[in-house]
């Protein structure tokens, strides 16, 4: 049985500090590179038309993906609408939530949600919810809280269901400021430094592989990437790894950041026993 501590690299950049917490506090030596970061868009045209349609009445269905873009829409349409107005008009619609965060800032409002997605919290667990309840899509307006990029596979759902989907778009991601971190942790993967790369988001992937290509050495990445114990999030995540020539290794046993980093500890030391 090996006595080297777990070697993890994290790409999270909101909660970056607390992710190289967990990892010391589970045993773990940790590199954390922030791979993302979010940017408000300016002139939000989607905020405002989502405005005008809620108001007219002509939005059938809400749905909430993300809890920082809820607060984020909300902060957005009370430049418009009195929060009373505003909550009101939200609860003349259904309203759906992705996980346990965008309920917790509609339950600052007093707003319920109608429709709650099971864990993992992925999107196919919103239309599996949807479609255990027998909800009738046709002809409906369906408004989605977007949280940096498009839910496309969800949109498609939505068309099959017969639904017009309304996408509300707060915020889209792009690379740190500053990628020296990352490209060092990149060069760290490829020289076999890491026992387990850590993903809390899909587009981390995507950032990951764009900075990797920047530097030349995205086949050289990719193959030691491959050598490193993968632990996802969840299944989104692990979807978008698997797109990109990477094979998860284990998801957690629930979508959160401390059950991931120690369950990926736990897993990377049994596969060195």
């Amino acid at each position: 049985m090996s006595t080297k501590p777990v070697r993890v690299c994290s790409f999270e950049s909101r909660r970056q500090f607390e992710m190289a917490m967990l990892i010391e506090k589970f045993g773990g030596v940790a590199t954390v590179a922030p791979s993302m970061q979010e940017v408000s868009l300016e002139e939000q045209p989607d905020v405002f038309e989502f405005a005008d349609q809620l108001v007219a009445g002509n939005i059938d269905v809400t749905i909430f993906m993300t809890g920082v873009g809820t607060d984020s829409l909300f902060s957005a349409l009370e430049k418009r609408l009195s929060k009373e107005e505003l909550a009101e008009h939200l609860r003349k619609t259904f309203v759906a939530v992705r996980g346990p965060k965008p309920t917790a800032s509609l339950a600052k409002r007093k707003i319920q949600p109608d429709l709650k997605a099971p864990e993992p919290n992925t999107w196919e667990d919103l239309a599996a919810e949807f479609s255990r309840q027998n909800f009738d899509f046709k002809s409906k307006i369906v408004a989605i809280q977007e949280y940096g990029t498009p839910s496309l596979y969800l949109y498609e759902w939505l068309d099959v269901q017969g639904a017009s989907v309304l996408p509300v778009s707060i915020y889209r991601w792009e690379l740190p400021d500053d990628i020296a971190p990352l490209q060092a942790a990149i060069k760290a993967t490829i020289n076999k430094e890491f026992d387990i790369l850590m993903w809390t988001s899909a587009q981390q992937v995507v950032h990951v592989l764009e900075v990797a290509a920047q530097m030349g050495v995205q086949h050289d990445w990719l193959k030691a990437a491959n050598q490193c114990c993968n632990a996802s999030i969840g299944p989104t995540a692990s979807q978008r790894l698997r797109e990109r020539g990477i094979e998860p290794s284990m998801e957690p046993s629930h979508p959160k950041m401390a059950h991931l980093v120690r369950e990926a500890i736990e897993f990377a030391e049994q596969r060195k026993e």
